[in-house]
């Protein structure tokens, strides 16, 4: 979404004189996923000026000693160390390797210092933990991967995180969802400095859409985390998924908790990084989703059983998190499951509907960035040894897609 013009040009009047916005520095650390890391490269270090795409300066950035090992043990060794941050206007950070160690301490001051001097600060996924750390993101609404999105909550209980959206702009400091949301921020930043027409081209080029709709609440998967297990409030969000036929509302399980509403909504969002309410209203569209998925039952009497109060709210919280009726969901999952091919003109209303089949990572074709050329002097080699040796393990902090609300937010 475009970013208010008046926002843009504070935020540009307050870059240091040796600071440039289309110089962008990425950010990349040991461990990293590769697809991940590629986005920013291919977005902003390849000159695309013939297809109508303003040029950007990229310099790569080792966040720590190389050489740097990613995805598939291969080596990176990048042209620029954190020096070369203190030149960038936009500076994004891919991916981090681990949500649950803390980044350099090294990294964390450069990204402050940036920061302070105007600098357009970007984390994309997990990218978000890095800008966390260095408390960038402190009483700021901010996005990442729906997966790790209930950590991030928990451990910086000063940032506003929202799992719904697609990426967040809030004006200085810019935060993604997971991989195919990377390269829709990216596209947002290119329409915020250059317009509508840039990002379309840069769009085309990559053959991905210049703006999607919706955010990942089509692909959240709404258990709750592990740490949730040894705290008090586990036996509550047991009984309410087993009585999700009934209908009670927050009222009732802040009761069964021993809880004031505001006391229990603070721990409720402080342990998964959702509000009660939308946690309780997915978990019955999702009972109804399987419902729909598994059994004959009418969409009324599907709305029933899943604690509706009517199927016109199901109906309403249904068409919002999946993006199809009840009616046309069930229809499209019919229709694809004979011998788990696709008949002719499903395959149009599945991604007219955006609607995931259960257990599948998105319900639309996943974007993939061209990072294949031209990514400003990084190189990369494969893992060595000698016989028998075996390349060391990269950590791999993504797992498997999983199905928040609509959109893209930004600044005001």
């Amino acid at each position: 979404m475009s970013q208010d013009s008046a926002t843009v040009m504070e935020a540009a009047r307050k870059l240091t004189g040796r600071r440039r916005r289309e110089v962008v520095a990425v950010l990349l650390f040991s461990g990293g996923p590769i697809f991940e890391s590629s986005i920013p490269l291919s977005v902003f270090g390849i000159d695309r000026q013939d297809a109508g795409v303003p040029r950007y300066r990229l310099l790569v950035c080792g966040g720590e000693d190389g050489p740097l090992r990613t995805t598939g043990g291969l080596e990176l060794t990048t042209p620029y160390g954190l020096e070369a941050i203190s030149r960038a206007g936009t500076v994004v950070v891919p991916a981090w390797r681990s949500i649950t160690s803390p980044p350099p301490a090294e990294a964390l001051d450069a990204l402050r210092r940036a920061h302070e001097e105007g600098a357009r600060i970007v984390g994309l996924c997990t990218g978000a933990f890095v800008l966390a750390a260095a408390g960038l993101l402190d009483g700021r609404p901010a996005t990442t991967h729906w997966m790790y999105a209930p950590t991030l909550a928990k451990r910086y209980p000063s940032v506003h995180v929202d799992p719904r959206e697609l990426f967040v702009d809030d004006g200085d400091v810019l935060t993604s969802a997971g991989t195919a949301a990377g390269i829709d921020l990216c596209l947002h930043i290119v329409r915020t400095d250059h317009g509508t027409e840039a990002a379309g081209a840069l769009a085309r080029r990559l053959v991905v859409p210049p703006r999607r709709s919706g955010g990942q609440e089509r692909y959240l998967d709404r258990s709750l985390p592990e740490e949730i297990g040894s705290d008090p409030l586990a036996e509550v969000v047991a009984w309410a998924l087993e009585h999700l036929h009934e209908q009670f509302d927050v009222e009732t399980l802040a009761a069964r908790a021993y809880m004031s509403r505001r006391t229990f909504d603070r721990r409720f969002r402080s342990l998964t990084g959702s509000a009660p309410l939308q946690w309780l209203i997915t978990q019955r569209v999702l009972q109804a989703q399987r419902l729909l998925e598994t059994s004959d039952y009418s969409v009324d009497e599907v709305a029933g059983r899943c604690g509706f109060r009517s199927p016109v709210a199901l109906r309403g919280h249904f068409r919002r998190q999946l993006g199809s009726s009840p009616a046309a969901y069930r229809a499209v999952y019919r229709a694809r499951r004979p011998q788990g091919g696709m008949p002719e003109g499903v395959t149009a209303v599945l991604e007219s509907t955006a609607v995931p089949v259960q257990g599948t990572a998105t319900g639309r074709r996943a974007p993939m960035a061209a990072a294949s050329q031209g990514l400003a002097g990084i190189t990369a080699s494969a893992p060595s040894g000698g016989p028998g040796q075996a390349p060391k393990p990269v950590s791999e902090p993504y797992g498997a897609g999983r199905p928040a609300l609509p959109g893209q937010r930004s600044a005001p």
